[in-house]
């Protein structure tokens, strides 16, 4: 998919380096077609690592996209230099008056915080209900899944005693889903947070769909039926060293993290990372383009329906 970033972004020449199908804007202008408008909120504290991520999952569509990086509020972020921010970063009040085919908000490191303690919360509860109206379909990423299935259902998120972090076998459950299609019955996918809601309180919610579960990380998965609304408790877009790095990051501050699960060969930290959920996390994001945003999405964006 030619993704149309500027032509100054660190992630072109990744993408590019990777064989990934990227464009700048130069030549997208030359194309007489309406792109797909994606808006990505990185909520993260390391953007740059954070949008290759993501623009890599944007890679396997034959569709164009266009890009919108956004920034919750003007608080200088402590893993990026501010130049990059003041570059290619929108803030909400700039992007407000928009209307996007598809937004992703990514997760946060903030699993020990009560949602209200969060500096930005009230900013975050703005944009998601801004969201509603303005988008067509949003995916939630980790924290930011359980801060909106909070916001709007009322789930109650719960910490656990230890962090889940690793790579853990997961289910299809409705494998008809279209979210779901090309799927393996199993499949495998990355976890790093402390927060969890129940299977029990996801069920209790009308309207709200589990399509991926684990017997050891629960919920992975979970859409409203007519997905303008997809929660991912999990990180389908890590690079294969993320992990590591978090858990080598842990160490160096004087924690005692547990070794990720099923990651290292062996659960061992000195041999290779098995590698196995990459081509899930591509065919999610595909089918999410594809079919929750391409096929439903109006030609006209002004045309777009609030979410009821």
């Amino acid at each position: 998919m030619p993704i149309k970033i500027p032509s100054e972004l660190p992630a072109l020449d990744g993408l590019l380096n990777e064989n990934i199908f990227a464009m700048t804007n130069e030549r997208a202008l030359s194309q007489n077609i309406r792109p797909m408008n994606v808006g990505i909120l990185n909520l993260m504290p390391n953007k740059i690592e954070t949008e290759l991520q993501i623009l890599r999952l944007l890679s396997n569509s034959p569709l164009q996209i266009d890009i919108d990086l956004i920034r919750i509020d003007d608080t200088a972020p402590k893993n990026t230099p501010i130049a990059h921010m003041n570059a290619f970063y929108h803030t909400f009040e700039e992007i407000r008056h928009k209307k996007y085919d598809g937004l992703i908000v990514t997760g946060a490191p903030l699993g020990s915080l009560e949602f209200e303690e969060v500096k930005y919360w009230d900013n975050m509860l703005e944009l998601m209900d801004w969201a509603k109206r303005n988008v067509q379909s949003t995916i939630y990423l980790c924290w930011a899944a359980h801060a909106a299935l909070h916001h709007f259902f009322g789930l109650q998120r719960q910490v656990r005693s230890k962090k889940l972090a690793g790579v853990f076998e997961h289910q299809v459950m409705d494998e008809k889903d279209e979210l779901m299609r090309g799927f393996d019955p199993i499949f495998w996918a990355p976890h790093s947070r402390v927060g969890e809601i129940l299977l029990e309180d996801y069920q209790s919610v009308d309207g709200l769909k589990v399509l991926g579960l684990s017997e050891e990380a629960g919920v992975y998965l979970s859409a409203t039926h007519d997905k303008r609304m997809i929660f991912i408790t999990g990180h389908p877009e890590y690079d294969p060293q993320t992990l590591k790095s978090e858990y080598l990051r842990d160490q160096a501050q004087g924690l005692t993290p547990h070794v990720p699960e099923n990651y290292f060969k062996g659960d061992d930290p000195s041999c290779d990372i098995l590698v196995r959920w990459k081509s899930h996390g591509n065919l999610l994001f595909t089918n999410w383009l594809n079919y929750c945003v391409y096929q439903i999405t109006p030609y006209d964006l002004n045309e777009l329906a609030a979410y009821k």
